[in-house]
């Protein structure tokens, strides 16, 4: 995998309730994006390098989102999914970053379309942007449905024969690093079109007591009508072959009234997969939309 270059600045927030780590990185006088990882319980490092594209044009801001990454504390308080709301409005303010162009990655995408309902419904200052990448389910049954596509992806028979081949391997023993490096690689084959491509994924860590406590906190949500409501210029980008069902993108997209992207040989994690489609469509979107906003 290529290596993460160092960011141009980078910080911890002061108006959180726990000090979150932040990343910034090209021309401060540019327009803001704020980029939001997936998850939940992740951190922001695996969508680099390949997501820093987005730093050509813009003043790119990242975060790791409470409870994952560098933003890890020993507050035991659940975090629930308007903790993160809450913590991307401060973000926002304390980084003077206005209404920015919000890009969000799988759970980021949902966490960008909760971000802007809650600030339409309160009338607060709303993303000046959405796009959103391989967005996480709309509704509990689409999440339903998703869960159980990753299940026999994840024991189909491809997965199966390279899980079969590192057990065979003695890495085990020899190698302990590498072994735990192919097993990350394995346990996340099932989200790609070609399991082969999986090495070029940076690694993360997922902290589970995180993850569980922000999907507790959706319950059996359902965001389609609350989506319908919004007026924000929007583009939404899906992989054919992701886990996710294209049926719940393709609904993102009309009810945002939204561009869509349906990407070839791709499953959910295109920016590994199809760099140079997802940069084009993002690029040209931002582009087309500037005067829109």
């Amino acid at each position: 995998m290529p290596p993460i270059p160092a960011a141009d600045r980078e910080g911890t927030t002061g108006s959180t309730e726990v000090p979150l780590y932040w990343r910034e990185d090209g021309d401060r006088e540019a327009p803001p994006v704020l980029l939001l990882h997936g998850g939940p319980g992740a951190h922001h490092d695996y969508l680099y390098p390949q997501m820093l594209f987005l730093a050509r044009n813009h003043r790119l801001v990242t975060y790791d989102q409470r409870g994952g990454g560098r933003s890890r504390s020993d507050d035991r308080t659940p975090v629930t999914w308007q903790t993160h709301v809450s913590d991307m409005g401060m973000i926002i303010g304390e980084l003077e970053m206005g209404m920015p162009d919000v890009v969000g990655y799988s759970w980021g995408a949902l966490l960008a379309m909760l971000y802007a309902i809650h600030t339409s419904e309160n009338n607060s200052p709303a993303p000046n942007r959405l796009v959103l990448v391989s967005p996480a389910p709309a509704t509990r049954q689409w999440r339903t449905e998703f869960e159980s596509a990753l299940a026999v992806r994840s024991s189909g028979d491809t997965v199966r024969a390279l899980r079969a081949e590192l057990d065979a391997s003695g890495l085990r023993e020899t190698d302990r690093e590498q072994f735990r490096q192919r097993s990350f690689e394995l346990s996340v084959a099932g989200y790609f079109a070609d399991p082969a491509r999986v090495t070029e994924l940076t690694p993360f860590r997922v902290i589970g007591r995180v993850q569980q406590s922000v999907w507790d906190s959706l319950g059996d949500y359902d965001l389609r009508e609350s989506l319908r409501k919004l007026k924000i210029p929007s583009l939404v980008v899906h992989g054919r072959h992701d886990p996710i069902p294209i049926a719940s993108a393709e609904a993102i997209a009309q009810l945002l009234q939204a561009r869509f992207v349906v990407l070839e040989d791709s499953g959910h994690v295109p920016y590994v997969e199809q760099p140079a489609k997802l940069s084009a469509a993002i690029d040209q979107f931002l582009d087309s939309t500037a005067n829109d906003s």
